[in-house]
């Protein structure tokens, strides 16, 4: 086999950007300031006179508290101010053994703002602070103990009003104090978490504000939501004081769709008002659906679609969309779920447009018409207008069954053959974002959630090699419809989405699919059955825009739209990248949740249950900065190249090309941190050529046209070694035997990884031993390109994407300025050879 050695990688580096950690206002996260004296009377006596007021309020709260029955234990809250510049020791403002409690922190216009709640009778602890301060108290070592530190740092304080409770960004507190919205209400745990809970339903109820019965229990507060105005929130002191944080909820897709239409033109407008576009249009990369059609009337898709690329497959029809699904596709495709966009208030930067190709108008169209052939036409359709633009195909149509369990399909093998471009009508690959398709409409099944959904497999195309299969997965687990207070959220934030199907029944041959999962909704559970309900699902565009502008979207159609907005985006940053390249940086970004790793860990080993998990959510929820850029304590390597697998010596056809690729690790930053636990991820993604039509006798080589591999040097294995074992586990694959020594620090393993044609893994080990690992090779396994001589493809050329990263996750330590110094970069592209 020959070798490619040395070969010069495309590579990205980059930061990401991490957020910073919090400084006190004074110190920008250097040495605390000296805090200065003040003129220990004047300011003690000032001081004093404030205690009196807020003694003065609480008394006042007492008369208010003797009108209800309240169980929790009555107080005051009180907020203190420092000086500008000044850092408050707010820790010395609580005292446990009065009971008395910190419930937040703010920093705000270079000033610390801290909240505490003083039982009733226990204001005489601040009186005590502030007699020790006037009278210089000393103990009897004749050590201070006069709290100067404490009191010189506080310029004032007073009864906490509502702004003093309101943690979240300043801008999302109404100005108008009579505007309605539902608040995030966090509230203390006292003594008593149901006493307090009692007393805030009881206190709201009085002032007319609605609260949810859903509860979120943490070991310090319980989180509820609660609908009401600033008004009715500070008419009652009481209610106030059983309260330690006050935010805005997050708005769901229910809020936003029970609008009224005029209600919905204004939030709409302003969303509009704040979009950013590039100035070249043709410059930028594209969406384009394969759906029912999408109304580019609609003003939140008016800005992305052109009227010329409202497109069909059938002359006869228009490119309106009169079902529904394709102008949803495009909102979500667009702007992501609506709902973060409406609610912030921030400018939204979309670098990418839209395409639509209408390619049915309602279930069960295209009766008689192969569905490959309705694909390849939807593909040509676009092409053919404009052959010069960047684009993924995104399609969320899918057949009703699931009998292929796998196995290829003429309309799989027609997804494979376009996107790999067999015919050579577009001189490159394309890249699909497919569905993976929903694990069906029967609500009183889907309560059997998650074993339910392993059980429903995933529905043809979604097996297609060469497409990226977008499974779904959930963060929305709050309900605050007043009409669903039996429901519970089905499925726990962070978990697989009670509409994705799997492919944990499939032949262990087959892909490894769904590869991702995004955002595909929530349902909710009562004691019997299941329902949809609009604020577990996405908020998207209304196909009638003369009614409504918003409407709710959810299941593996969601997702799939999100997923093409993901990939337009790294074009967007990157537009020269391969497809293939693109589906590797979402894959290889992709992380498992908590959720997920607790919900699938079926098997006795590490390995066994990350096997089960990817068949179940795939490799996890892609992260768009993870997929473009490198952070300081982590390295990203990306290589784009060719090698040919197969050629002809001596009449016979045998394996050809192997590449080596030389890994700059930063060889001694990680011999430094010795013991210390790092990974590398490696991701390898290329396009094979369908042949679904193939003949041999073994099965398992029939479909592929070739495979590729991936390995790395190990510890103790020189460079000479390496290549050898290399060049055995070529052999090895050629004779149908792949048994290869273990490495048992991968995730995954070899065995199981080459499925499909994406392949990743993780390895996870000592640092000391990642710095010897410093190549990477790969190389082809069987396909029909060589087992089917007389097709003459067998010296053929096959593209590939290479992306490696290395990170030390729980170490701050920069491998980035070592690794920087190895390669020359600009952050962007260096051409490969």
């Amino acid at each position: 086999m020959s070798e490619k050695k040395d070969v010069k990688p495309h590579i990205y580096l980059g930061s990401t950007g991490k957020p910073e950690p919090f400084t006190s206002p004074s110190t920008g996260g250097g040495a605390k300031p000296d805090i200065p004296p003040r003129n220990r009377q004047q300011h003690g006596s000032e001081l004093i006179g404030q205690l009196r007021t807020v003694e003065q309020q609480q008394a006042g709260l007492r008369q208010e508290a003797d009108q209800y029955e309240l169980e929790s234990v009555i107080g005051i809250q009180v907020e203190f101010e420092s000086f500008p510049g000044i850092e408050l020791a707010v820790e010395s403002l609580a005292d446990a053994r009065q009971k008395i409690e910190l419930l937040n922190v703010i920093p705000r216009d270079n000033k610390i703002f801290a909240t505490i709640f003083v039982p009733e009778g226990k204001l005489s602890s601040i009186e005590a602070k502030l007699r020790a301060y006037l009278e210089e108290k000393r103990d009897a070592a004749g050590r201070p103990r006069d709290n100067r530190k404490l009191i010189d740092a506080i310029q004032s304080f007073r009864t906490a009003a509502l702004e003093a409770l309101w943690t979240d960004d300043r801008d999302q507190l109404p100005d108008n104090p009579e505007e309605t919205f539902w608040w995030e209400v966090w509230l203390p745990v006292r003594r008593d978490r149901n006493a307090v809970l009692h007393d805030f339903q009881r206190l709201a109820k009085a002032a007319k504000i609605t609260v949810s019965e859903q509860v979120l229990e943490f070991p310090e507060r319980s989180v509820l939501l609660a609908k009401g105005n600033r008004h009715q929130f500070s008419r009652s002191g009481l209610l106030l004081n059983s309260i330690s944080e006050l935010r805005r909820a997050k708005e769901t897709a229910a809020f936003f769709d029970e609008l009224s239409p005029e209600e919905q033109q204004e939030w709409a407008a302003d969303l509009r008002g704040r979009l950013v576009q590039p100035l070249d249009a043709e410059l930028a990369p594209y969406v384009c659906l394969l759906d029912t059609g999408t109304n580019i009337g609609h003003p939140l898709l008016e800005p992305f679609n052109d009227s010329a690329d409202q497109l069909t497959i059938d002359a006869d029809w228009t490119g309106a969309d009169d079902h529904g699904h394709g102008t949803g596709m495009a909102g979500l495709a667009a702007w992501g779920d609506l709902t973060q966009p409406l609610e912030d208030m921030a400018a939204v930067e979309i670098k990418h447009r839209l395409e639509s190709v209408k390619v049915l108008r309602y279930p069960h169209d295209n009766e008689g018409k192969h569905l490959g052939v309705v694909t390849a036409d939807g593909v040509a359709t676009p092409e053919i207008q404009n052959p010069l633009r960047t684009r993924v195909f995104s399609m969320a149509l899918s057949a009703t069954d699931t009998r292929d369990r796998g196995r290829p399909s003429a309309w799989s093998a027609a997804l494979d053959s376009l996107a790999v471009d067999y015919l050579g009508e577009n001189q490159t690959p394309r890249l699909f974002t497919i569905s993976a398709g929903n694990s069906g409409d029967d609500l009183m099944a889907m309560a059997g959630y998650p074993d339910y959904n392993l059980l429903r497999d995933i529905h043809d195309p979604g097996q297609a090699w060469n497409a990226l299969t977008v499974g779904g997965y959930t963060e929305k687990d709050n309900i605050v419809e007043s009409d669903c207070v039996a429901y519970t959220p089905l499925a726990p934030a962070g978990g697989l989405s009670p509409f994705s199907t799997t492919s944990v029944t499939w032949h262990n041959s087959t892909p490894i699919k769904p590869e991702v999962v995004f955002e595909a909704g929530n349902v909710g559970k009562d004691t019997i059955s299941c329902a949809s309900i609009p604020s577990l699902s996405l908020l998207t565009t209304h196909h009638q825009p003369v009614q409504r502008l918003f409407s709710t979207f959810h299941a593996t159609s969601a997702a799939t739209a999100l997923a093409s907005r993901f990939a337009a985006n790294i074009y967007a940053q990157y537009p020269t990248l391969w497809p293939e390249t693109v589906r590797a940086l979402m894959v290889h970004s992709a992380e498992w949740t908590g959720t997920m790793v607790a919900q699938f860990s079926q098997g006795t080993t590490d390995r066994q249950r990350a096997q089960h998990r990817v068949r179940s959510v795939g490799y996890g929820v892609p992260y768009l900065e993870r997929a473009l850029w490198s952070a300081n304590n982590s390295l990203a390597l990306i290589v784009e190249d060719k090698l040919q697998p197969f050629g002809k010596f001596d009449g016979k056809i045998k394996t050809r090309d192997m590449h080596l690729h030389d890994l700059p690790w930063p060889k001694d930053a990680l011999q430094d941190l010795g013991e210390t636990a790092v990974e590398m991820t490696v991701t390898l993604s290329y396009f094979i050529e369908p042949n679904p039509s193939s003949r041999i006798v073994s099965g398992k080589y029939s479909y592929q046209s070739h495979g590729l591999r991936f390995d790395v040097k190990r510890q103790l294995e020189s460079v000479y070694d390496f290549r050898k074992r290399i060049n055995r586990q070529a052999r090895d694959e050629e004779e149908g035997t792949t048994k290869a020594p273990a490495d048992p620090d991968w995730l995954l393993g070899s065995q199981f990884r080459h499925k499909g044609s994406i392949h990743k893994d993780v390895w996870k080990g000592k640092a000391v031993d990642l710095a010897e690992r410093g190549q990477i090779a790969v190389y082809p396994a069987m396909g029909w390109w060589r087992t089917r001589a007389g097709l003459g493809r067998y010296d053929k050329e096959a593209r590939y994407a290479l992306v490696v990263t290395i990170s030390v996750p729980d170490v701050d330590v920069d491998i980035y300025s070592a690794i920087s110094a190895l390669v020359t970069a600009e952050q962007i592209l260096v051409e490969g050879v």
